[in-house]
């Protein structure tokens, strides 16, 4: 996994960033094609996925008693999530038996190589046509930026909650990374009684970033993730009830990660 020279150490909490330049909608794939990384406001977001932003916020709710991440190697108890699989193919999204999430240790150091299965995600909350409708606009964009119309995209989806009530709490624990997959988009939805949790996305063949504060709710980042690295620093609570709620998407042609097609690639990419 590539790291970085950071400016501002990761565990900086007070300091301010500002707030991203945000994205029309009619130059995303342009901005996607040009940098790698792009980001839509609230209603950029809404109008992308052929929403209300009422009909986004009604999936609030579904953040709330969310089981904890068991499998954090660093022992801490502030990341909530669940986890789902769906498949977008011949313009049709589906949700795919449940299983365990995978990465490979060159995508995530400190997590990569487990098998982690989580809770899933409420069947409830999927039946939701907003949620057909954000899961289908995410594809549909992977196909545009690929240029690939009738692609088959594998699409993980994680929401979670970092809750720093009891002292600091880490979105991104593996530090700078990427994920091992086509696109990425991190969605925000709330930011309650916190400092931190700035996002920083850095070309991962280069010097050339950006840092900058994800602070309205159904802001996204949009990511290439062959192109730039990404993390959001640690949060710390303002007051007893302080989190930082996210969707994060993930979307990879044909297949989700697994041990299966890391050691395909590693064959393919091994001297004859």
């Amino acid at each position: 996994m590539m790291g970085l020279q950071p400016e501002v150490a990761s565990n900086d909490l007070t300091s301010t960033w500002p707030e991203p330049q945000d994205t029309p909608l009619e130059s995303l794939c342009h901005t996607m094609a040009h940098r790698g990384y792009a980001v839509l406001d609230p209603l950029a977001t809404a109008q992308w996925a052929g929403c209300e932003t009422g009909e986004l916020h009604a999936l609030f709710p579904f953040w709330d008693h969310m089981p904890l991440d068991k499998h954090l190697k660093d022992g801490g108890s502030y990341r909530r999530r669940r986890h789902s699989c769906f498949e977008f193919h011949h313009d049709h999204l589906t949700q795919t038996p449940h299983r365990a999430h995978w990465q490979s240790l060159d995508y995530n150091a400190l997590h990569g190589g487990m098998h982690r299965l989580f809770e899933p995600m409420s069947q409830d909350m999927v039946k939701l046509p907003v949620w057909t409708q954000l899961l289908t606009a995410f594809a549909r964009a992977c196909s545009q930026w690929r240029n690939k119309p009738q692609a088959h995209w594998c699409i993980e989806a994680h929401p979670f909650r970092i809750d720093c009530s009891q002292g600091i709490g880490r979105p991104t624990p593996e530090g700078a990374h990427r994920d091992g997959v086509d696109f990425v988009a991190v969605f925000l939805l709330q930011r309650q009684n916190i400092i931190g949790g700035e996002t920083r996305v850095f070309d991962a063949h280069g010097p050339q970033g950006e840092r900058f504060t994800l602070q309205q709710p159904w802001s996204v980042l949009l990511l290439d993730d062959a192109r730039v690295i990404h993390e959001s620093t640690p949060i710390q609570p303002l007051d007893h009830i302080a989190h930082r709620d996210t969707l994060v998407l993930t979307a990879r042609e044909n297949a989700f990660q697994g041990p299966e097609q890391d050691l395909s690639a590693q064959r393919a990419y091994s001297p004859s």
